[in-house]
């Protein structure tokens, strides 16, 4: 199951660098048919598109590698160092729009063949509009950072897109060739937030994030139900990596136990966290009764 989570994980990010030189095409085809200061900011951010697209593809298939000596716990991590990037890249995408645009503001002029430019721009924004649907749908559920960083990445050029196509419409009906630049700049500005929450998110993973409130009650519930035999748990903790999460506990056994049986425990909830949260590695700690002393907090 896992394998074919990760297969699919990696052909997505495959195809979105031959998707993107497409787009890429598309947009630079539009504004070389118009000379719009806007749709060139809009091909602008496509070529920043091509190299993340090329940056998941190779991030996600190195963070898919199996454990190894170095590496005891995986190689997970790498899909935040990448969302990073591609939160990197969004910003440096809208400052190249911002640069483009501000000299424009100055020597505004109209559009040639608008309508032709405007056909063009809006299938491109379609395209991608559809496939950062798949990729965010696919990366949350697969639990791929990168993924889902290239997917709000695409989404942002989408909004870029819906921006200067909303843009040219006015400048066509007003005459006023400077709301091309101006909205251009506005548009940016609206990347650069995206960016920056694509970045504290993946950063935030990077400092070993727990699980979200409602994976921890699946958690806590999975153990409930399956510790007798116990005294119960404490000291339960769990943190994300990329796909991968890592759950962590103390459990508490009467003092006769034997290893064996304490053994059965372990395993019995080890399968149902699994259940609860598939692909979850979980390591169990287990203590004699007289630890219970020590004020841990038992829960059960």
């Amino acid at each position: 199951m896992v394998a074919t989570e990760d297969n699919l994980v990696r052909k997505l990010a495959f195809w979105g660098i031959p998707l993107s030189f497409g787009v890429m095409g598309l947009k630079l085809l539009a504004w070389w048919v118009t000379g719009s200061v806007a749709l060139l900011s809009d091909g602008l951010e496509s070529t920043v598109n091509v190299i993340a697209a090329f940056l998941a593809y190779f991030v996600i298939r190195y963070a898919q590698k199996p454990a190894d000596d170095d590496h005891p716990y995986g190689h997970h991590k790498a899909e935040y160092l990448s969302a990073v990037l591609e939160g990197v890249l969004i910003v440096v995408a809208a400052l190249l729009i911002i640069r483009e645009a501000v000299p424009a503001l100055y020597e505004p002029s109209l559009p040639e063949a608008p309508y032709l430019g405007l056909a063009i721009n809006a299938l491109a924004a379609v395209i991608n509009a559809a496939w950062a649907s798949l990729l965010i749908r696919v990366g949350k559920s697969h639990r791929s950072p990168a993924l889902s960083a290239d997917g709000q990445h695409i989404m942002s050029d989408v909004v870029t897109s819906g921006g200067v196509l909303i843009g040219l419409v006015l400048v066509l009906f007003t005459g006023y060739a400077i709301l091309d630049p101006a909205l251009a700049i506005l548009v940016a500005l609206n990347i650069i937030w995206q960016g920056w929450k694509v970045i504290s998110h993946s950063v935030a993973g990077l400092m070993d994030v727990a699980v979200s409130p409602e994976e921890a009650e699946a958690i806590r519930q999975a153990i409930k139900e399956n510790s007798q035999g116990s005294l119960g748990v404490h000291y339960l903790r769990s943190r994300r990596a990329g796909a991968a999460t890592f759950v962590a506990f103390d459990l508490v056994v009467p003092e006769a136990m034997t290893v064996s049986d304490a053994h059965v425990i372990c395993d019995r909830l080890e399968m149902a966290v699994h259940k609860a949260l598939p692909g979850t590695r979980v390591t169990i700690h287990v203590e004699p009764e007289n630890e219970m002393a020590h004020g841990a907090g038992v829960q059960l």
